[in-house]
């Protein structure tokens, strides 16, 4: 793999922790357990230590269901706001030490942000869905995430050069995320503006 690939993959993989924090580390994990796709070096080789595999399986279970019940999705995003951005560091300074030379600090703080903006955006997306579905949509989106997970990860594995199409895709969901958002904070502060009693002046 390139460097230029490298750096693909590893920004993949940061952004597919956004998403779901263990699915990208467990498919990491197997990948460089059973096959030779992927070289990881100390310490990141951990990842593909029996153990640590099992404890990513159970935390993916237990991350699937919480992630797809109203209200425990939400508590379940809070947590997730120190597990996913950590993960993203892990995966990045991981692919990235491979065969570039990029320091590993900076592959760190690189792979947090990533990781970060896009469960920013999620966090942000979801309370959306709740109100405007009543709680039903959750399942929905929350699966869809999950496979968008296996996607970027797949994709930073085995084709890199797709994650730019996928990156454009984020960033333009990502644009309309927030442009919603910031709508109906306006149309909410419009309605409150407009319902608020007069003021009464002292006589």
């Amino acid at each position: 793999m390139s460097s230029l690939a490298s750096i693909l993959s590893a920004f993949g993989l940061s952004a597919a922790s956004g998403l779901n924090a263990y699915i990208p580390l467990l498919l990491v994990g197997l990948t460089a357990r059973f096959t030779d796709w992927i070289k990881l070096s100390a310490p990141f080789d951990l990842l593909a230590n029996e153990w640590v595999i099992g404890v990513l399986v159970i935390l993916l279970g237990i991350e699937f269901f919480a992630d797809k019940i109203p209200l425990v999705d939400h508590a379940n995003d809070v947590i997730q706001t120190f597990v996913r951005p950590a993960a993203g560091a892990i995966l990045f300074a991981s692919e990235a030490n491979v065969i570039t030379q990029v320091n590993p600090v900076i592959a760190l703080i690189l792979g947090l942000l990533v990781a970060f903006g896009v469960h920013a955006t999620k966090a942000t997306a979801r309370p959306l869905v709740t109100v405007t579905t009543g709680g039903v949509g959750n399942p929905i989106v929350s699966t869809v995430e999950d496979v968008a997970a296996v996607g970027l990860t797949l994709s930073a594995i085995l084709a890199p050069a797709l994650l730019v199409f996928a990156f454009i895709a984020m960033l333009l969901a990502a644009y309309v995320i927030w442009s919603r958002k910031r709508n109906m904070a306006a149309v909410k502060a419009s309605t409150n503006s407009s319902t608020s009693p007069p003021l009464k002046w002292p006589q």
